[in-house]
């Protein structure tokens, strides 16, 4: 298990320092942006979708290790995929993140998105971990108002 947890961490660690999808999205069509108060991270992703899929998207923004690693590994993610898929990926990672052990997601399901699978032990890095996804899953709803981790 140690091994398993040392890949989760160096796949952190690569996407933290060479985000995947970071920049502006100039023919974005939807948009949001996310503020995690505790950690400071802020972050704004964009989105083009065309015919119910994600063309492209991207993100800006600056945060901790986890934030930027989640939100890189997120774009990655949903690209490609159609509006009901990111749906179900997001409840997935959100489950992964939030869930005991005995109900989770099947990690083959999550592919590199298992990497974030331990921070549900740290329920402050929950955020740092979900802002993307929340962020995203207002873009997606065109809901235009900032989106923050704190109720």
């Amino acid at each position: 298990m140690s091994d398993l947890r040392e890949l989760y961490q160096e796949i952190i660690l690569d996407h933290n320092r060479r985000p995947r999808n970071f920049g502006e999205l100039g023919d974005a069509n939807h948009q949001a942006v996310g503020h995690n108060p505790l950690c400071g991270d802020r972050i704004v992703v964009q989105v083009r979708i065309a015919d119910g899929r994600i063309e492209d998207v991207k993100f800006t923004g600056a945060g901790c290790a986890i934030s930027k690693a989640s939100a890189s590994l997120m774009t990655d993610a949903i690209k490609g995929k159609t509006i009901d898929e990111v749906h179900q990926l997001f409840g997935d990672f959100h489950r992964m993140v939030t869930s005991e052990l005995d109900t989770m997601p099947p990690v083959d399901r999550l592919k590199k998105l298992a990497a974030f699978s331990g921070v549900r032990e740290f329920p402050t890095r929950v955020k740092c971990a979900s802002l993307a996804w929340h962020t995203l899953e207002a873009a997606l709803q065109e809901d235009h108002r900032l989106v923050t981790t704190e109720a």
